[in-house]
Protein backbone atom coordinates (compact mmCIF):
# COMPACT_ATOMS: atom_id res chain seq x y z
CA UNK A 1 0.00 0.00 0.00
CA UNK A 2 0.89 3.52 -0.30
CA UNK A 3 -0.98 5.20 1.81
CA UNK A 4 0.64 8.71 3.43
CA UNK A 5 3.49 7.76 6.37
CA UNK A 6 3.74 4.35 4.88
CA UNK A 7 7.47 2.98 3.93
CA UNK A 8 9.42 5.31 0.92
CA UNK A 9 7.69 4.81 -2.14
CA UNK A 10 7.46 6.22 -5.48
CA UNK A 11 4.28 8.68 -6.16
CA UNK A 12 3.04 10.12 -9.46
CA UNK A 13 1.09 13.16 -9.91
CA UNK A 14 -0.07 14.14 -13.25
CA UNK A 15 -1.08 17.67 -14.41
CA UNK A 16 -0.20 18.31 -17.77
CA UNK A 17 -1.97 21.98 -17.92
CA UNK A 18 -3.41 24.34 -18.87
CA UNK A 19 -1.68 27.41 -16.86
CA UNK A 20 -4.39 28.07 -15.17
CA UNK A 21 -5.04 24.75 -14.07
CA UNK A 22 -1.70 23.76 -12.73
CA UNK A 23 -1.36 27.02 -10.99
CA UNK A 24 -4.53 26.04 -8.67
CA UNK A 25 -2.83 22.54 -8.80
CA UNK A 26 -0.01 23.64 -6.81
CA UNK A 27 -1.84 23.27 -3.59
CA UNK A 28 -3.04 19.79 -3.89
CA UNK A 29 0.07 18.84 -4.88
CA UNK A 30 2.32 20.57 -1.95
CA UNK A 31 -0.64 18.45 -0.11
CA UNK A 32 0.76 15.18 -1.98
CA UNK A 33 4.37 16.52 -0.91
CA UNK A 34 3.47 16.95 2.68
CA UNK A 35 1.60 13.54 3.88
CA UNK A 36 4.47 11.88 1.40
CA UNK A 37 7.62 13.03 3.78
CA UNK A 38 10.12 10.75 2.42
CA UNK A 39 8.47 9.38 -0.90
CA UNK A 40 9.76 10.08 -3.97
CA UNK A 41 7.45 12.96 -5.88
CA UNK A 42 7.25 12.80 -9.33
CA UNK A 43 5.30 14.99 -11.66
CA UNK A 44 4.14 14.05 -15.36
CA UNK A 45 3.57 17.28 -17.12
CA UNK A 46 4.09 19.45 -20.66
CA UNK A 47 6.89 21.02 -21.32
CA UNK A 48 5.53 24.68 -20.60
CA UNK A 49 4.92 24.03 -16.70
CA UNK A 50 8.09 21.82 -16.40
CA UNK A 51 10.14 24.89 -14.83
CA UNK A 52 7.07 26.42 -12.77
CA UNK A 53 6.44 22.91 -11.14
CA UNK A 54 9.64 22.22 -10.34
CA UNK A 55 10.66 25.99 -8.80
CA UNK A 56 7.60 25.43 -6.59
CA UNK A 57 9.08 22.77 -4.62
CA UNK A 58 6.52 20.10 -4.92
CA UNK A 59 8.35 17.59 -6.84
CA UNK A 60 11.81 15.51 -6.88
CA UNK A 61 11.33 14.55 -10.39
CA UNK A 62 9.55 15.95 -13.65
CA UNK A 63 8.69 13.73 -16.67
CA UNK A 64 7.58 15.74 -19.70
CA UNK A 65 4.88 14.32 -21.38
CA UNK A 66 4.68 14.91 -25.31
CA UNK A 67 1.16 14.22 -25.48
CA UNK A 68 1.58 11.54 -28.27
CA UNK A 69 -1.34 11.67 -31.15
CA UNK A 70 -3.22 8.67 -31.72
CA UNK A 71 -0.86 7.41 -34.49
CA UNK A 72 2.86 8.03 -33.08
CA UNK A 73 2.91 4.38 -31.59
CA UNK A 74 6.58 5.25 -30.89
CA UNK A 75 6.09 8.11 -28.44
CA UNK A 76 2.97 6.01 -26.96
CA UNK A 77 5.60 3.08 -26.39
CA UNK A 78 8.06 5.55 -24.47
CA UNK A 79 5.60 7.08 -22.31
CA UNK A 80 4.28 3.66 -21.17
CA UNK A 81 8.14 2.41 -20.61
CA UNK A 82 8.53 5.77 -18.61
CA UNK A 83 5.50 5.08 -16.45
CA UNK A 84 6.40 1.45 -15.63
CA UNK A 85 9.59 1.89 -15.23
CA UNK A 86 8.84 4.39 -12.61
CA UNK A 87 7.66 1.82 -10.40
CA UNK A 88 4.90 3.91 -8.39
CA UNK A 89 2.90 3.07 -5.39
CA UNK A 90 -0.06 5.68 -6.29
CA UNK A 91 -0.41 7.98 -9.01
CA UNK A 92 -2.38 11.37 -8.22
CA UNK A 93 -4.45 12.31 -11.51
CA UNK A 94 -5.08 15.84 -10.83
CA UNK A 95 -5.55 16.37 -14.50
CA UNK A 96 -8.60 14.17 -14.64
CA UNK A 97 -8.94 13.87 -18.26
CA UNK A 98 -10.21 11.27 -21.02
CA UNK A 99 -6.24 11.39 -21.49
CA UNK A 100 -4.76 11.44 -18.11
CA UNK A 101 -6.97 8.61 -17.41
CA UNK A 102 -5.95 5.91 -20.24
CA UNK A 103 -2.56 6.40 -18.84
CA UNK A 104 -3.87 3.99 -15.85
CA UNK A 105 -4.37 1.42 -18.82
CA UNK A 106 -0.92 1.97 -19.83
CA UNK A 107 0.25 -0.45 -16.86
CA UNK A 108 -1.45 -3.20 -18.32
CA UNK A 109 -0.44 -6.24 -18.24
CA UNK A 110 0.87 -6.64 -14.58
CA UNK A 111 0.09 -5.02 -11.44
CA UNK A 112 -1.29 -1.54 -11.61
CA UNK A 113 -0.94 1.18 -9.03
CA UNK A 114 -2.77 2.80 -6.54
CA UNK A 115 -4.64 5.52 -8.44
CA UNK A 116 -6.87 8.18 -7.30
CA UNK A 117 -8.80 9.51 -10.24
CA UNK A 118 -11.21 9.29 -12.03
CA UNK A 119 -9.78 6.27 -14.34
CA UNK A 120 -12.23 3.18 -14.71
CA UNK A 121 -11.14 0.66 -12.29
CA UNK A 122 -9.50 2.75 -10.14
CA UNK A 123 -8.58 1.67 -6.38
CA UNK A 124 -9.48 5.60 -5.31
CA UNK A 125 -11.95 7.00 -7.58
CA UNK A 126 -13.45 10.57 -7.22
CA UNK A 127 -16.86 9.71 -7.53
CA UNK A 128 -18.86 12.29 -6.68
CA UNK A 129 -21.17 12.56 -9.68
CA UNK A 130 -21.48 16.37 -9.18
CA UNK A 131 -17.54 16.55 -9.42
CA UNK A 132 -17.76 18.47 -13.02
CA UNK A 133 -20.31 21.27 -11.36
CA UNK A 134 -17.20 22.15 -8.54
CA UNK A 135 -14.70 24.67 -8.64
CA UNK A 136 -11.62 23.55 -9.45
CA UNK A 137 -9.71 24.10 -5.82
CA UNK A 138 -12.84 21.99 -4.28
CA UNK A 139 -13.01 19.35 -6.39
CA UNK A 140 -9.30 18.67 -6.27
CA UNK A 141 -9.78 19.06 -1.99
CA UNK A 142 -12.19 15.88 -2.18
CA UNK A 143 -10.47 14.08 -4.53
CA UNK A 144 -7.16 14.07 -2.19
CA UNK A 145 -9.83 13.98 0.70
CA UNK A 146 -11.12 10.64 -0.46
CA UNK A 147 -7.44 9.23 -1.24
CA UNK A 148 -6.63 10.08 2.56
CA UNK A 149 -5.16 13.64 2.09
CA UNK A 150 -7.16 16.32 3.78
CA UNK A 151 -6.28 20.01 4.39
CA UNK A 152 -5.47 20.78 1.04
CA UNK A 153 -3.70 24.82 1.11
CA UNK A 154 -4.31 26.95 -1.34
CA UNK A 155 -1.22 27.29 -3.83
CA UNK A 156 1.86 29.10 -2.32
CA UNK A 157 3.78 31.22 -4.82
CA UNK A 158 6.41 32.18 -2.15
CA UNK A 159 8.93 29.87 -3.36
CA UNK A 160 9.09 30.71 -6.84
CA UNK A 161 11.33 33.40 -7.22
CA UNK A 162 13.71 34.61 -9.99
CA UNK A 163 16.18 37.60 -11.45
CA UNK A 164 13.70 39.74 -13.83
CA UNK A 165 16.59 43.00 -13.49
CA UNK A 166 16.22 42.40 -17.25
CA UNK A 167 12.83 43.94 -17.39
CA UNK A 168 13.90 47.11 -15.62
CA UNK A 169 10.65 47.46 -14.10
CA UNK A 170 9.21 50.93 -12.72
CA UNK A 171 9.48 51.25 -9.53
CA UNK A 172 5.65 51.14 -8.94
CA UNK A 173 3.48 49.22 -11.49
CA UNK A 174 0.08 47.44 -12.80
CA UNK A 175 0.07 44.65 -14.39
CA UNK A 176 -2.45 44.24 -17.48
CA UNK A 177 -2.91 40.78 -18.77
CA UNK A 178 -5.17 41.30 -21.85
CA UNK A 179 -4.54 38.10 -23.48
CA UNK A 180 -6.15 34.38 -23.71
CA UNK A 181 -6.84 31.28 -25.79
CA UNK A 182 -6.87 32.21 -29.23
CA UNK A 183 -10.05 29.84 -29.62
CA UNK A 184 -12.22 31.90 -27.03
CA UNK A 185 -12.05 34.90 -28.10
CA UNK A 186 -15.50 35.61 -26.59
CA UNK A 187 -13.13 35.75 -22.73
CA UNK A 188 -11.50 38.50 -24.40
CA UNK A 189 -12.44 42.11 -23.13
CA UNK A 190 -12.30 44.09 -26.76
CA UNK A 191 -8.42 45.68 -26.96
CA UNK A 192 -9.74 48.70 -27.88
CA UNK A 193 -11.26 49.17 -24.35
CA UNK A 194 -7.73 47.71 -22.99
CA UNK A 195 -6.32 50.77 -24.87
CA UNK A 196 -8.37 53.34 -23.38
CA UNK A 197 -7.69 51.70 -19.82
CA UNK A 198 -4.19 51.92 -20.00
CA UNK A 199 -4.54 55.79 -21.64
CA UNK A 200 -6.33 56.34 -18.27
CA UNK A 201 -3.72 54.82 -15.83
CA UNK A 202 -0.69 56.16 -17.71
CA UNK A 203 1.02 58.74 -16.11
CA UNK A 204 -0.85 57.84 -12.66
CA UNK A 205 2.05 57.17 -10.92
CA UNK A 206 1.06 53.43 -11.21
CA UNK A 207 2.48 52.17 -14.74
CA UNK A 208 0.65 50.19 -16.91
CA UNK A 209 2.77 46.87 -17.81
CA UNK A 210 1.57 45.10 -20.34
CA UNK A 211 2.40 40.70 -20.52
CA UNK A 212 1.71 38.34 -22.64
CA UNK A 213 3.20 35.26 -24.59
CA UNK A 214 5.32 36.06 -27.23
CA UNK A 215 2.80 35.82 -29.94
CA UNK A 216 0.50 38.17 -27.62
CA UNK A 217 3.32 41.24 -28.24
CA UNK A 218 2.20 42.48 -30.94
CA UNK A 219 -1.12 43.36 -28.81
CA UNK A 220 0.68 44.61 -26.01
CA UNK A 221 2.60 47.18 -28.27
CA UNK A 222 -0.45 48.61 -30.01
CA UNK A 223 -2.17 48.85 -26.09
CA UNK A 224 0.80 50.90 -25.45
CA UNK A 225 1.08 52.90 -28.61
CA UNK A 226 1.40 56.81 -27.71
CA UNK A 227 1.40 56.12 -23.94
CA UNK A 228 3.91 57.96 -21.63
CA UNK A 229 4.95 55.46 -19.47
CA UNK A 230 3.22 52.12 -20.23
CA UNK A 231 5.48 49.11 -21.00
CA UNK A 232 5.17 45.97 -22.75
CA UNK A 233 7.04 42.82 -21.18
CA UNK A 234 5.27 40.34 -23.42
CA UNK A 235 7.39 37.72 -24.65
CA UNK A 236 10.21 38.51 -22.17
CA UNK A 237 9.13 36.17 -18.93
CA UNK A 238 9.14 32.46 -18.37
CA UNK A 239 6.38 31.58 -16.01
CA UNK A 240 8.42 31.39 -12.90
CA UNK A 241 9.25 35.63 -14.32
CA UNK A 242 5.67 36.05 -14.00
CA UNK A 243 5.28 35.35 -10.71
CA UNK A 244 8.08 37.00 -9.26
CA UNK A 245 7.05 39.87 -11.63
CA UNK A 246 3.24 39.50 -9.69
CA UNK A 247 4.44 39.39 -6.71
CA UNK A 248 5.98 42.99 -7.31
CA UNK A 249 2.71 44.51 -9.12
CA UNK A 250 0.00 46.87 -7.00
CA UNK A 251 -2.40 45.27 -8.42
CA UNK A 252 -3.17 43.24 -12.01
CA UNK A 253 -6.56 43.33 -14.21
CA UNK A 254 -6.77 40.88 -17.19
CA UNK A 255 -9.45 38.46 -18.76
CA UNK A 256 -10.30 35.40 -17.29
CA UNK A 257 -6.67 33.33 -18.05
CA UNK A 258 -4.12 31.50 -16.28
CA UNK A 259 -2.28 34.70 -15.69
CA UNK A 260 -4.55 36.31 -13.31
CA UNK A 261 -4.56 33.31 -11.17
CA UNK A 262 -1.21 33.66 -10.84
CA UNK A 263 -1.94 37.33 -9.56
CA UNK A 264 -4.56 36.29 -7.36
CA UNK A 265 -2.33 33.59 -5.42
CA UNK A 266 0.31 36.25 -5.14
CA UNK A 267 -1.78 38.00 -3.24
CA UNK A 268 -1.99 41.34 -4.67
CA UNK A 269 -5.16 42.73 -5.57
CA UNK A 270 -6.51 41.60 -8.67
CA UNK A 271 -9.53 42.38 -11.16
CA UNK A 272 -10.74 39.68 -13.32
CA UNK A 273 -12.92 40.13 -16.74
CA UNK A 274 -15.49 37.63 -17.14
CA UNK A 275 -18.41 36.86 -19.99
CA UNK A 276 -20.18 33.69 -20.21
CA UNK A 277 -17.96 31.74 -21.94
CA UNK A 278 -16.74 31.04 -18.58
CA UNK A 279 -17.94 30.17 -15.25
CA UNK A 280 -16.23 31.71 -12.21
CA UNK A 281 -18.84 29.18 -10.46
CA UNK A 282 -16.17 26.78 -11.46
CA UNK A 283 -13.15 28.38 -12.00
CA UNK A 284 -13.04 31.77 -10.74
CA UNK A 285 -9.46 33.32 -9.63
CA UNK A 286 -9.06 32.72 -5.73
CA UNK A 287 -7.01 34.68 -3.88
CA UNK A 288 -7.18 37.84 -0.91
CA UNK A 289 -8.26 40.45 -3.14
CA UNK A 290 -9.74 38.97 -6.12
CA UNK A 291 -12.71 41.09 -8.06
CA UNK A 292 -14.52 39.51 -10.49
CA UNK A 293 -16.50 41.82 -13.31
CA UNK A 294 -18.76 39.84 -15.77
CA UNK A 295 -20.86 40.84 -18.57
CA UNK A 296 -22.72 39.32 -21.62
CA UNK A 297 -20.48 40.41 -23.98
CA UNK A 298 -17.48 40.97 -22.30
CA UNK A 299 -17.97 44.22 -24.69
CA UNK A 300 -20.82 45.63 -22.71
CA UNK A 301 -18.21 46.17 -19.93
CA UNK A 302 -17.60 49.97 -19.79
CA UNK A 303 -14.05 51.14 -19.51
CA UNK A 304 -15.52 53.06 -16.55
CA UNK A 305 -16.59 50.43 -15.05
CA UNK A 306 -13.45 48.39 -14.82
CA UNK A 307 -11.44 51.75 -13.69
CA UNK A 308 -13.63 52.43 -10.85
CA UNK A 309 -12.99 48.71 -9.59
CA UNK A 310 -9.23 49.40 -9.66
CA UNK A 311 -7.74 49.87 -6.49
CA UNK A 312 -8.30 53.51 -5.46
CA UNK A 313 -4.35 54.53 -5.97
CA UNK A 314 -5.08 54.27 -9.87
CA UNK A 315 -6.88 56.98 -10.17
CA UNK A 316 -4.88 59.36 -8.04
Amino acid sequence: MAAPGSARNNILVIKLGALGDVVQALGPMAAIRRDHAGDRISVLTTAPYAELIRAAGVADDIIVDERPRFAEFGKWLALRKSLRNGDFARVYDLQTSDRSSSYFRLFWPGAKPEWSGVAKGCSHPHDNPKRDFMHTIERQAEQLAMAGIEDVPLPELSPITSDVTHLKLPRRFCLIVPGGAEHRPAKRWPREHYYELIKKLDGTGVVPVVCGTEAERPLAAALIEGAIAARNIAGETSLVDLVTVAKRAAFALGNDNGTMHIAAFAGIPSVVLYSDASDPALCAQRGPDVTILRRQPLSALSVDEVFAALPHEAGS
